[in-house]
């Protein structure tokens, strides 16, 4: 999506004079907020691009006349392209907030996209991607429309009454989730609350879902606004550099670390901090875990790279937790994923250091915190050390790049596919997949079997190519989330970037509407459907803590009334289709190669589906290499979980707290 986009509505500006001083337009509350979110901008190390893009919308009563009409304005006429704001039909309101987060993800944060929607179930539609978005440290503008501020009829149509409070309505479901949220009550209130809305989503260190909501009769009311209002904005993204004696208490703590561990986080990423990170690790060979954010911190193949952390963690990068005596985050939020719910780092003496653009996040797990961005960061730790002389012991980085051999031994293995006439496992199809892609191919995940599979064994081959969401490890985000990146990386070019949405079937069957948003855009989606009849993940979690996979299957009911019938007889393929894609299905290994490579090549949007085989211990992924808290019942009759209770209070037993 270009950063210029459609003309502003038409000025009716009034001459300056002794009785009018400041120049004005006159405009409804709607009109001029869509012409301000078109002049504004974010600039960060010289580089200038539009804060909000696009708008995504689906109309209802609460938005059409309002919203609505001051985007078709906002598409046509006025004086030239520069100040357009180009619109995106969406199917789904949740569907809509994942495309704006994955095309902010994608645009490193400095460019975000808005979402409007009508009162009611359009905004509560809006709260699972919002907090997504929150949780993700990743911006989005959220225009709810609202009842009526000046109440003519009460209750009006999809109004929530509360007896206690008459300022309440759905769009309060939002505050929770939103980073800043206001509700416009009067036209003139828009200036202040625009502001600090534009404030919040350029600030790296406060940024998510903020929340403007806007009352229906405000968005069409008129109003005489004062220029300065739509003057061209600028919004500068700090690099915050660390504190001189933050630093100076890092770099001993660093000096003094015989076994140190960095775990790199999404930070890592947003802070565009990859290349620093890579000379910080030549000048001192320390090793780089990552999370799911950070995977991609450092390419698979440099030699510091150990792979992922955590419960879906490499061995590699585990057993160096297991015994790292300083654990450097960066950019990291230390979710239980990460540390294996408090049971990862067990070195008695083990140390924190976490550099972090917010205070919050760096003082998690008791650590030292260097509050900076995070490339900033590591700029001033290399410069520090380097004049010190520090690197680790040759001994330890011997021990962590021959782990790191054996470890890709292990993905060869669950890569391999000894027959190709046989139907393949998932992690084969991850290997087709694999052999496949260059540098260029971007993938995007969210949730399932497939988010662990990933991080144990992707290969990351560039900074941005891994994009799975697992801050909140949403299912339904893969297809929207893919057209957002689509957009921001110039889908309709003829040298676009092969980007490839992955979902179960699970995750297919929450959300399968942008599908027809892609088909009306011509993006070239490439979707990968993997059908295994129901919920992998939660089907192997669910074993393992005796409820002996209890509803995760998708089966018709048996005689009993449980749910161990035939698979259902529904054709994922098919609805694809009806949809409106392109459909390659592939029965085999050797069908799923060629349907991955003519996908590949396809300019248009594109689907490949594959029914995928129970994997055995051979082909399958390695188990987990970290443990992760889901409690178990404390008493039960059936022997599945009473055993599960007796692993779960050996595993929680060595759970500790950092203080």
């Amino acid at each position: 999506m270009s950063p210029t986009s459609p003309a502003s509505p038409a000025r009716s500006a009034s001459p300056e004079s002794p009785e009018n001083p400041t120049p004005t337009r006159r405009l409804t509350t709607a009109q001029a907020l869509v012409a301000f979110l078109a002049r504004q901008y974010t600039e960060r190390d010289g580089r200038r691009q539009r804060l909000i893009s696009a708008t995504w919308g689906i109309f209802g009563h609460g938005n059409v006349a309002g919203v609505g009409q001051a985007l078709v304005e906002a598409g046509h006429g006025g004086n030239g392209t520069a100040h357009r704001m180009p619109y995106l039909q969406g199917r789904n309101e949740q569907a809509m907030v994942h495309a704006a987060v994955g095309y902010a993800r994608q645009s490193g944060r400095l460019s975000a996209q808005a979402v409007t929607t009508s009162i009611g179930p359009g905004a509560t539609n809006l709260v699972t991607g919002a907090a997504l978005a929150t949780i993700n440290r990743l911006p989005v503008l959220l225009l709810p429309g609202d009842t009526f501020a000046t109440r003519p009829a009460d209750p009006v149509l999809q109004q929530l009454e509360v007896p206690y409070a008459g300022d309440v309505s759905v769009n309060d479901c939002l505050r929770p989730v939103s980073r800043y949220f206001d509700r416009i009550t009067r036209p003139e209130a828009l200036i202040p609350a625009a502001l600090q809305a534009m404030r919040v989503l350029a600030d790296p260190a406060e940024t998510g879902a903020v929340t403007l909501a806007l009352p229906q009769d405000v968005q069409a009311e008129a109003y005489d606004w004062p220029e300065e209002f739509f003057a061209e904005r600028d919004w500068h993204i700090r690099r915050p550099a660390p504190d001189t004696y933050e630093l100076e208490t890092a770099v001993r703590a660093i000096r003094s670390a015989r076994r140190p561990l960095i775990v790199a986080g999404g930070g890592v990423r947003h802070s565009a901090a990859e290349e620093t990170l890579a000379a910080f690790t030549a000048a001192t060979r320390i090793p780089v875990a990552s999370t799911q954010a950070g995977k991609g911190a450092l390419r698979h193949d440099h030699p510091a790279d150990v792979g992922g952390i955590g419960h879906t963690g490499t061995a590699t990068a585990d057993e160096l937790a297991r015994t790292a005596d300083l654990v450097i985050g960066i950019g990291t939020r230390f979710s239980d994923f990460t540390t294996a719910s408090g049971t990862l780092f067990a070195d008695p003496a083990v140390r924190f250091l976490h550099l972090n653009i917010t205070a919050f996040d760096a003082h998690k797990l008791a650590a030292l915190p260097l509050v900076a961005d995070a490339r900033a960061g590591l700029e001033a730790l290399t410069a520090a050390l380097s004049g010190r002389g520090y690197r680790v012991d040759p001994a330890y980085e011997t021990e962590y790049t021959g782990a790191k051999e054996a470890w890709e031994e292990r993905v060869e293995a669950s890569f391999a596919t000894p027959d190709p006439t046989a139907r393949p496992t998932q992690t084969q199809v991850l290997g087709l997949l694999d052999d496949l892609v260059t540098e260029e191919d971007i993938l995007i995940n969210a949730a399932g079997s497939l988010p662990g599979d990933l991080h144990k064994l992707w290969r990351t081959r560039s900074r941005d190519q891994y994009h799975v969401e697992y801050g909140y490890s949403c299912m339904g985000y893969e297809i929207p989330a893919a057209i957002g990146v689509l957009l921001a990386t110039g889908a309709r070019s003829r040298e676009h970037r092969p980007v490839w949405a992955l979902v179960g079937d699970g995750t297919y069957l929450m959300n399968p509407t942008e599908i027809v948003t892609a088909v009306q855009e011509n993006l070239p989606l490439k979707l990968l459907i993997l059908q295994n009849h129901g919920y992998a993940s939660i089907g192997g979690l669910s074993a393992s803590v005796g409820a002996e996979r209890f509803g995760t299957a998708y089966r018709h009911r048996d005689a009993d009334g449980g749910f161990t019938g035939p698979p259902l007889p529904v054709d994922l393929a098919a609805n694809a289709a009806s949809l409106g894609l392109r459909v390659l299905r592939a029965a085999t290994v050797d069908d799923l190669r060629k349907a991955l490579s003519e996908a590949r090549d396809a300019e248009g949007p594109t689907c490949v589906y594959v029914e995928t085989e129970t994997p055995d211990t051979v082909s399958g992924p390695p188990p987990a290499q970290a443990w992760w808290d889901v409690p178990v019942a404390e008493t039960a009759s059936r022997p599945a979980a009473v055993k599960a209770r007796e692993e779960y209070d050996r595993q929680v037993a060595a759970r500790r707290r950092h203080l």
